[in-house]
């Protein structure tokens, strides 16, 4: 655990960011920044949940004055494991595990037993299970070996045992992390997972209101990763296994991590989505209709109106197209890529910028690399690191997004402000946002693909940038509608009523 300034005795809003804000950038972080920047009355704390210190760096960004409190807690750093202890057998050490596991493994609505609702139960005073028994009890060890003989179907009992320890561990940090946070009036979760059952732990021991805010379904992307992530062990042979079988291992962390996103919206008082197919997705996994709402991200469209004179008018020589964000696998930099040759064949003075940071998946950055360098495009395509998005926006021409999932992207709104139209994929709220919702007769703001299709990408793109009338079409549409639909002033307001109601509770 690191403690980044001093304790504040208390704050109005403790948010709780899982992988974000201050350590990560991207559109999250930026989100957490605006919000507190945007509402200065609020006295703000940050509880940090990442996976091992040595994953971030330095902060992103610089804190805003009115945040009070931040403090960090790394779930797998194996330095604060307790020590080794002899075996020994606690009564009901069974029994309570098996509650723990069954819970959060089964598909139906859970709600965690009213034991492990308490913070009690975890520590080494409160009559429970503390970390120590878990880890090294006897009980523990049967209960684990009776499992994986009853369940398992991988053939490796050590990757089931190791798969079960860590997937269960952070449930103890969190309620270490629980017991000692300064008190909140409102405490206010930015996903589901391991942040949003820190924060049903809180709710449920302080009785004070949680608010959950899911900028994209967490429990689906979870699943993209886990369906791709090399760190899952599956030791069976080629020949063994089916192509479209998941693993038992990759269900039983999807599984996992899906029950972790019914209990937060079990605790939250309000859920949050950015827009209405979010919102029923939230219903259909779980979420209370009666206490969810929407409200869209919005951004300040005075700085990027100021940027759209400084951007010459089409025809364009030599456009830019530019995809703004992380280079990771969910956001399908390679498709984009892909993509440049076809673009280059109708527009050969074309350049495709590749604009976000490196550091999140180096692997994945360096095949990025690589794929550029394979299909002879680095005359034509850079990577150019984090940027500010003011000093990019007035130099490119159209903003690519060629994502597998999506929220409601903020750099979306950023790019209309400021007056760039955009290729997007069919994800998240992309499809709204380009043609519209209900009652929207704005016009189209670009156009929309499928995902992973970098020739419906190219035709997309060469179609707009080379139709000047039609580029100044989607110009107009994209500012009207951000000025219409998604300015931060909605969108603050929305969120001053959801902080008073919950201080007033």
């Amino acid at each position: 655990m690191t403690i980044a300034f001093p304790k504040a005795a208390s704050a109005d809003v403790m948010l709780l960011l899982e992988g974000t804000f201050p350590y990560v950038s991207g559109g999250v972080s930026s989100w957490v920044n605006q919000i507190m920047q945007g509402m200065p009355e609020y006295r703000f704390g940050i509880v940090f949940l990442g996976s091992r210190p040595e994953d971030y760096g330095d902060p992103k960004y610089t804190l805003p004055e009115n945040l009070v409190h931040l403090e960090a807690h790394y779930l797998f750093a194996p330095d604060d494991m307790p020590p080794p202890e002899t075996p020994r057998r606690a009564p009901g050490t069974a029994a309570c595990l098996r509650d723990i596991h069954t819970t959060l493994r089964r598909k139906e609505r859970p709600s965690l037993p009213e034991p492990l609702r308490h913070l009690a139960f975890y520590a080494n005073d409160g009559g429970g299970i503390p970390l120590a028994e878990f880890l090294y009890g006897e009980d523990s060890w049967d209960y684990i070996t009776q499992s994986y003989e009853e369940r398992c179907t991988d053939p490796s009992f050590v990757d089931y045992f190791w798969t079960v320890r860590n997937m269960h561990l952070p449930i103890w940090r969190l309620a270490a992390v629980a017991r000692q946070l300064p008190p909140a009036r409102v405490y206010h979760t930015v996903s589901t997972g391991y942040a949003g059952l820190l924060g049903a732990l809180l709710h449920w021991h302080t009785g004070r209101p949680l608010i959950l805010s899911e900028h994209g379904i967490y429990t689906k992307e979870r699943r993209i990763d886990l369906l791709n992530a090399a760190w899952v062990a599956d030791r069976r042979s080629r020949l063994e296994r089916d192509p479209s079988e998941i693993s038992y291992l990759r269900e039983l962390w999807i599984a996992f991590f899906e029950s972790l996103g019914r209990t937060c919206y079990d605790a939250a008082d309000k859920i949050v989505a950015l827009y209405p197919a979010a919102r029923e997705r939230q219903i259909a996994d779980g979420a209370d209709q009666q206490r969810s709402l929407i409200i869209p991200n919005g951004v300040p469209t005075e700085p990027f109106a100021a940027l759209r004179a400084l951007r010459p008018e089409p025809p364009f020589g030599a456009p830019v197209l530019c995809l703004l964000g992380r280079v990771t696998p969910i956001k399908d930099i390679k498709t984009f890529i892909r993509a440049m040759p076809a673009v280059l064949d109708e527009i050969p003075g074309a350049q495709g910028w590749i604009v976000g940071p490196e550091d999140e998946d180096p692997v994945y950055a360096a095949e990025c690399r690589n794929l550029v360098d394979n299909l002879d495009l680095a005359a034509h395509v850079h990577f150019k690191g984090f940027q500010p998005v003011t000093d990019i926006l007035p130099r490119i021409h159209l903003l690519i997004l060629s994502s597998i999932s999506e929220g409601l992207p903020l750099v979306l709104l950023e790019g209309f402000a400021a007056g760039v139209p955009a290729i997007c994929t069919d994800v998240g709220a992309c499809r709204r946002l380009v043609f519209g919702g209900e009652g929207d007769a704005l016009g189209s703001a670009g156009d929309i693909i499928g995902i992973a299709d970098p020739q419906a990408l190219a035709q997309a793109a060469t179609a707009l940038l080379t139709d000047p009338a039609r580029w100044r079409s989607a110009q107009a549409a994209a500012i009207a509608r951000v000025e219409a639909y998604y300015t931060d002033t909605l969108m603050f307001q929305e969120y001053r009523k959801l902080y008073q109601e919950a201080y007033d509770a």
